[in-house]
């Protein structure tokens, strides 16, 4: 199914509008960008914003721009008339422009989101599961924590995520016919009946003491993939860490949880990690409630045999299969018994469903995990020189300082297509595209990238996946603490080398920090703050014009062999996020790419939006049929409300 990226249309434009007469165009005005009061006041060494957008001196008006600057009054619209040379007026229908603006950028972006569109490889990756057709509530009121929770919880390999995609009614876990799949902590919110609550997937807890070549094979680690520089004994140790790693976020997510899933493999039979497992929960969480679910029971004839031999765990037993959804409804009554309904708190504020969405993105192992966790002030997801180690993306609800709300979301190291078809695995094929997914329904991106280690072209192939998705974006640079020898310049000498290596992000600001020691990674939400607010804002269409003239006075667009030039009539800024401007022109054909990217910079120079990447689309016009030959004379009496007379591109 197509993705259609998210599109926000401004209100509509005042019906009165003409650009001020400026006889000669000078760019010497002062403006002070956004990130002046919260970016710019930081060290060099944590944040660099594009260095273009603060070297030129340009209009003054303010970031959140209305339309209040469009109303002219009609002696100041004469004036404008008279201003105008007649050979070169043209008359528009503004309402019928900024409408077909509108279409304009509907027709692009479905056209984008086809060739965006990330293909699944069908034939090959395969998830199992289903999603749930359960009804929904039509908004979400109750914020996610302060529902109760349910974890689920067993060995690996049993099906804890097919459920968890059953229960939450989508595919957010990765379910392959791997064990170890899943490692860090998934939250989904599910509904039955009037009782809502948030269900936890967890990773498979290994409890059976068993050698580390087993372990591995068991998590499925690689101590090769990503491990080029660390020592043979610092892998081990890393290896050799996982399974407790992985046994702290299922207990942090049992601690959390007034109803536990304890969840077995029926078509395996018991085992002695299940009995294991049962001790664990009826020794230390007696008090909660403990629901055994017995997995893979798709047969009606044989699951009373499957169900039988779990008795001796000391709770009752229940048949579900996660695949069919069979059972899992007597499975959620129980749960529902187990936990209080949550009514709606009296003293909450009904708030925007708009809440900006930062995806954590980069190769494998440049420390997107670390940055997460730093942010969140918890061991969130877990971190090891492990290559791989984060499989799903997940998905955080961070609050910062001034009180604004994020959804963080961590994802897995992208590698090369190559690379990942030639390891062959499923599961990496899936990280990768969930990575991706991840990418396409953010709003800001935060590219990390490893201080030491050389800017690639995997590093690129990412930043042109994040431009064309029309994403902002914050480069990190990670680990700045291994850079030996610092002093003023480095951060200097070191922003020139991305910006030239990374030119398609030569708008997005720099981030200097170290994850682990936890400096500078508030500045990560500062700058993403600041970008979100620059892809949201709308510049007002008179002053959008009056920079497309001073910038089409200032370099006309070039002639072709047949003397034709192109002629811009009116340009407006049709939606936001990414902020996208519609040119409606004389002939789309006559401004060759060299020019529209003139035109780009003129706008990024003159009106901001650092951070975000921007959408000129060009409409060419029809030409316009004139009464009889005869020419209309725009006057008091007869000029329409709704149509407005503007200058030509050229002169």
């Amino acid at each position: 199914m197509a993705y259609l990226p998210q599109l926000n249309f401004p209100t509509p434009i005042s019906s009165s509008y003409t650009i001020p007469k400026t006889p000669n165009p000078i760019f010497s005005f002062h403006y002070t960008l956004p990130f002046s009061t919260s970016i710019l006041s930081q060290p060099k060494s944590s944040i660099s914003l594009p260095r273009r957008t603060l070297s030129r001196s340009i209009p003054q008006f303010t970031a959140t721009t209305g339309d209040d600057d469009d109303e002219l009054l009609p002696d100041e619209l004469d004036n404008e008339v008279d201003y105008l040379d007649e050979d070169e007026d043209v008359d528009v229908d503004v309402v019928a422009l900024e409408q077909e603006a509108k279409e304009v950028v509907l027709e692009y972006s479905s056209s984008l989101s086809r060739v965006l569109t990330i293909e699944e490889e069908r034939s090959n990756v395969k998830e199992t599961g289903k999603n749930s057709k359960r009804s929904k509530p039509k908004k979400k009121i109750i914020p996610d924590n302060l529902l109760p929770r349910i974890a689920i919880v067993g060995r690996p390999n049993v099906g804890k995520s097919a459920l968890f995609n059953r229960l939450v009614g989508a595919n957010k876990a990765i379910v392959v016919d791997e064990p170890g799949v899943t490692r860090d902590r998934l939250y989904g919110r599910s509904y039955w009946g009037d009782h809502e609550f948030m269900v936890v997937d967890t990773g498979g807890v290994i409890t059976v003491s068993k050698s580390q070549s087993t372990v591995m094979e068991e998590l499925d680690i690689s101590t090769t993939i990503g491990m080029d520089g660390i020592p043979l004994a610092s892998r081990e140790a890393a290896v050799a860490r996982m399974p407790s790693m992985i046994e702290k976020q299922a207990i942090a997510a049992v601690e959390e949880s007034p109803v536990i899933i304890f969840l077995v493999d029926g078509q395996a039979g018991l085992i002695a990690a299940d009995v294991e497992i049962a001790d664990w929960l009826r020794k230390n969480y007696s008090n909660k409630s403990i629901i055994l679910a017995v997995n893979k029971c798709e047969s009606p004839r044989k699951r009373i045999i499957q169900v039988s031999e779990f008795w001796s765990l000391g709770f009752e037993p229940i048949p579900i299969s996660a695949i069919s959804g069979s059972g899992t409804g007597e499975l959620l009554d129980l749960v529902c018994s187990g936990i209080q309904k949550v009514e709606e708190p009296n003293n909450i504020v009904e708030e925007e469903d708009y809440v900006p969405a930062i995806s954590i993105v980069g190769r494998p192992n440049v420390g997107k995990s670390s940055i997460l966790n730093a942010l969140v002030g918890e061991d969130r997801t877990i971190v090891s020189p492990i290559s791989g180690t984060t499989r799903d993306a997940i998905d955080t609800e961070f609050t910062a300082p001034d009180g604004q709300k994020f959804h963080l979301i961590d994802t897995a190291g992208i590698r090369k297509r190559t690379a990942v078809a030639s390891a062959g695995s499923t599961t990496e094929a899936l990280s990768v595209n969930r990575a991706f997914r991840a990418i396409r329904r953010s709003d800001v991106v935060a590219l990390v990238i490893e201080a030491m280690a050389c800017i690639t072209e995997q590093d690129f192939k990412i930043a042109e996946r994040i431009e064309k998705e029309g994403k902002g974006c914050v480069i990190v640079v990670n680990k700045w603490d291994t850079i030996p020898n610092k002093n003023q310049q480095t951060a200097l000498y070191y922003e020139q080398d991305v910006r030239k290596k990374l030119r398609l992000l030569d708008w997005a600001p720099i981030v200097y920090s170290t994850a682990l020691a936890g400096q500078n990674v508030d500045k990560i939400i500062v700058a993403a703050s600041e970008v979100e607010k620059e892809r949201s804002r709308r510049l007002g269409t008179s002053i959008l014009n009056q920079v497309v003239r001073e910038a089409v006075t200032f370099k006309p667009p070039p002639r072709t062999r047949g003397g034709k030039r192109g002629r811009v009539y009116y340009c407006t800024q049709a939606a936001i996020r990414p902020p996208t401007f519609v040119f409606f022109v004389n002939d789309a054909k006559l401004f060759p790419e060299t020019y529209r990217r003139f035109m780009e910079k003129q706008l990024r120079s003159n009106a901001g939006f650092p951070g975000t990447p921007i959408r000129l689309l060009w409409r060419s016009r029809r030409k316009m049929e004139k009464d009889e030959g005869k020419k209309v004379t725009r006057t008091k009496e007869n000029r329409a409300p709704h149509r407005r007379k503007l200058i030509s591109a050229t002169q």
